[in-house]
């Protein structure tokens, strides 16, 4: 008996779903990316270099992913992103206590290990034990839960960090991370559709080679890498350009500009809702496109024009990834799991490969060089939409 919208069981989903998505955001990008400017000061390092400490967690993460999905098809969902999200909160907090930035290294890839087995399982949960009416919004609700994570990490950590330091910070967002962690284990119903398979190794590699060889999975797991590897180059420098001339903003009211992110939150919930009522199609074709002409508008010299550019980049970002996310669902016959997994190793690995990419194009060719970078890359995406769309149609 699948799960729909307004039963107290949706209700008790979506919540638990929302603490997760929450968590993972919080702690796995935005509470050290609003440390970037703390660490190269503390640590006398460059910007390239301390934004490693979200590439390197990303990159352990997407291999983790796939080892949690092929793992959750043969033991279940809940007790692995239960015991997930309570061990990387402690991880979190254990950071703040770093004394040199290897060390600090050394726990963030450990976080990323450890936090996989929350991304690489819950789009599959969902798909699951979600109605196939509902799961567009139960799943527009937990990336909008991840914008919202994005936000408290981003705007909270980058105050306590420039008033008390980057330890204090994070030491802080493990703190509420438990907190979430203990929200999620005790309302996350248990699964009722999950099918249990026998350890086969050999099938579990074979069906992982068939998600591979699925065109139009394929195409969803680049857009995937492209648009969050977008996202995370964006967010990563976008701060440098706000507190420097010809802007030269205050670090407090920069930080604050990042409240944008709030537009992740209604963004996803509306397209869910968009998606389930009239279709993917066209809302799919609108969001990637909408994140350029926003990308765009970031190269104004007007700071409000720059904020609006980087609000409706951010707001249409959330609503392609919500579409994406929901596609792989749809578009996977066997082993979900695993499918969702794999887009999220794609996902990630651009938040790990684009991320760093966009640190060194923002070094030696600044804000416009990287935007012409990032521009590049999303206009493949747009174009790897319309193939999706189309053959989509087609098979359906």
């Amino acid at each position: 008996m699948s799960i729909t919208v307004g039963t107290p069981s949706f209700k008790r989903v979506t919540l638990a779903f929302f603490a997760a998505g929450f968590n993972t955001f919080a702690i796995l990008f935005f509470c050290t990316q609003a440390l970037i400017d703390e660490f190269s000061r503390d640590f006398n390092i460059t910007p390239a270099t301390a934004s490693l400490t979200m590439s390197v967690t990303t990159l352990t993460l997407a291999f983790a992913l796939i080892l949690f999905g092929s793992i959750s098809e043969v033991i279940g969902r809940k007790n692995i992103m239960s015991l997930s999200m309570l061990l990387s909160s402690l991880i979190c907090f254990a950071t703040a206590f770093s004394l040199t930035f290897e060390a600090v290294i050394i726990y963030r890839i450990i976080q990323g290990i450890v936090l996989a087995g929350v991304p690489a399982i819950a789009m599959a949960y969902l798909n699951e034990e979600i109605g196939s009416k509902s799961v567009g919004t139960a799943m527009g609700l937990y990336i909008s839960a991840n914008a919202i994570g994005a936000i408290f990490g981003r705007v909270l950590a980058g105050y306590l960090g420039e008033y008390f330091g980057w330890n204090f910070a994070i030491g802080t967002i493990g703190v509420i991370s438990l907190v979430s962690s203990i929200v999620f284990v005790s309302t996350l119903p248990a699964s009722k559709n999950f099918v249990k398979r026998q350890p086969e190794i050999n099938k579990l590699f074979k069906s992982l080679i068939d998600h591979l060889r699925n065109k139009h999975l394929l195409s969803l797991f680049f857009i995937g890498f492209i648009l969050q590897g977008s996202n995370m180059a964006i967010y990563n420098y976008i701060f440098f350009v706000f507190i420097e001339p010809p802007f030269s903003v205050d670090r407090a009211i920069a930080n604050s500009l990042f409240l944008v992110i709030v537009l992740g939150v209604i963004s996803s919930t509306w397209i869910g809702r968009i998606v389930d009522s009239y279709g993917f199609e066209k809302a799919y074709l609108i969001g990637i496109g909408s994140i350029l002409l926003g990308l765009s508008f970031t190269l104004s010299n007007q700071l409000i024009i720059v904020i609006f550019g980087l609000a409706l980049f951010t707001f249409s970002f959330f609503a392609a990834h919500s579409i994406s996310s929901s596609l792989v669902g749809r578009l996977a016959i066997n082993n979900k799991a695993q499918a969702s997994s794999l887009y999220l190793f794609f996902y990630y690995s651009g938040s790990s490969v684009l991320g760093t990419l966009g640190g060194a194009v923002f070094a030696y060719y600044d804000w416009n060089g990287l935007v012409i970078l990032i521009t590049f890359f999303l206009i493949i995406a747009f174009i790897l939409a319309l193939f999706v769309i189309r053959s989509y149609k087609t098979n359906v």
